[in-house]
């Protein structure tokens, strides 16, 4: 075991802020290079390149990216990179679960995995990090997080308060994602309509990972009410939302903090 340097670090990636704290701590492992000891830093370094690379290479407002080039027709399936293969397998996933509400393809739209790849990418980017050998963390993409290494306390924005909280959570080694109309309006849409999703005011999840946690919450979102007994029937995944109605709903395991 080795001491390692803390590191806290925000950068604006994919329209959002993403923030990553890496306690001090002792590091597993021997990594290659670690001559100053300063392990911490290079893992950040290298999660927030992965993190760039995703978004040029995924976003679907960037002409030149991958999902627009496929979108466009200039790739053939073939041609598409394992990693967008994955992302668009998860995606058909989601899509026959929800019976069609989680939706990538909307008539008249092109193209938008980003309701996958955020919580994907930032999955990944645990994984890095654990890779690397850091053991203690937080990683927070707007508001949707994974952890390590000790308890992190995650607040959920009331929904229609912005400087109050509706619950504080607790949670060790996992992940928790919320998905609302408080940020972005009626942004997420019902595949099955094509219409904006109304039902729920927010809808939260705690999962082992992000990529789980935040397909899941999107999906339970757009389903409307019957998302909420969906998403709490899924293994592994913990839920708290609030409807339009202002009704409260929150599964038993759900990790309130004390």
């Amino acid at each position: 075991m080795r001491r390692a340097e803390e590191v806290r670090r925000v950068e604006h990636i994919m329209g959002l802020p993403i923030s990553l704290r890496i306690d001090d701590g002792d590091i597993d492992g021997d990594i290659e290079g670690d001559i100053d000891g300063h392990v911490n830093v290079a893992a950040a370094d290298r999660v927030f390149a992965w993190l760039r690379e995703v978004d040029a290479r995924f976003s679907p407002f960037l002409a030149d990216s991958e999902v627009s080039r496929l979108d466009r027709g200039e790739l053939e399936p073939h041609e598409l990179s394992p990693d967008l293969v994955e992302v668009l397998d998860l995606c058909e996933e989601y899509r026959v679960a929800s019976g069609g509400a989680f939706q990538v393809r909307i008539p008249g739209r092109g193209l938008d995995p980003c309701a996958m790849v955020k919580g994907w990418a930032v999955q990944r980017a645990a994984e890095l990090l654990r890779a690397e050998g850091v053991t203690t963390f937080c990683l927070n993409a707007g508001g949707d997080v994974v952890s390590a290494g000790r308890p992190w306390r995650v607040g959920v924005r009331h929904p229609e308060r912005a400087d109050q909280l509706c619950t504080v959570l607790e949670i060790t080694d996992g992940a928790v994602a919320t998905s609302a109309r408080y940020e972005r309006g009626d942004h997420i849409l019902d595949g099955r309509t094509g219409r904006p999703a109304t039902a729920l005011l927010s809808m939260t999840v705690v999962a082992s990972s992000l990529t789980e946690a935040d397909a899941t919450a999107t999906a339970a979102f757009a389903m409307g009410a019957e998302g909420i007994d969906w998403a709490a029937a899924r293994e592994g995944c913990e839920v708290f939302a609030v409807d339009a109605e202002r009704r409260v709903f929150r599964t038993q395991g759900f990790p309130v903090a004390a």
